[in-house]
């Protein structure tokens, strides 16, 4: 049952019927189950809109971290003023990085493998406050590249938050960084 739920969300979503019109607020994200449990959207790389991507120079451990969102999630950003919309997914891959000497340069630094992701959706009417992944206007959600189906992070605050602290007049979103914004 809990499948066909699911895909029903999903083609209602696909569809353009927003939770008003069905009567049903679980329809504001396909990737978001009643509980408030966040999935990995498997298809952002080939279907959504590219961010923007960075790294931290200091510290190349941490990787490149490439970000996808919607389109309509785009539009509906430039069209408010800089507001992200209700159910906007932001998708960071985090891959590992290498570098090497080239000619074009003494070092490239280019993204390799997939270590993780964090995924934030957009929630502006506090649909599980009783949920420890929600909270702050979103859902915050780590996934490991060794079990993607699974969320490893537990609880917002300690897991996710301390990163966004310095975005938190953008929504928690590092936009300065996105130029397809």
């Amino acid at each position: 049952m809990k499948l066909l739920s699911r895909l029903i969300l999903v083609l209602c979503v696909l569809a353009g019927i927003s939770a008003a019109e069905t009567g049903k607020d679980e329809i504001f994200s396909p990737y978001v189950d009643t509980e408030g449990q966040i999935t990995l959207p498997k298809d952002y790389e080939e279907n959504w809109v590219f961010l923007g991507s960075w790294t931290l120079p200091e510290n190349n451990e941490s990787g490149m971290h490439i970000v996808y969102t919607q389109r309509k999630a785009v539009e509906k950003f430039r069209q408010s003023g800089n507001k992200f919309e209700d159910g906007t997914v932001i998708v960071k891959e985090i891959r590992s990085t290498s570098s090497e000497a080239m000619t074009t340069g003494p070092n490239v630094i280019s993204a390799d493998d997939i270590v993780q992701w964090f995924v934030m959706i957009k929630d502006d009417a506090g649909r599980f406050p009783e949920n420890p992944l929600w909270g702050e206007g979103w859902g915050w959600a780590l996934f490991d590249a060794k079990d993607p189906e699974k969320n490893i992070a537990t609880d917002y605050k300690a897991d996710c938050l301390g990163c966004h602290i310095p975005a938190k007049q953008t929504d928690w979103i590092y936009i300065q960084g996105y130029p397809g914004l």
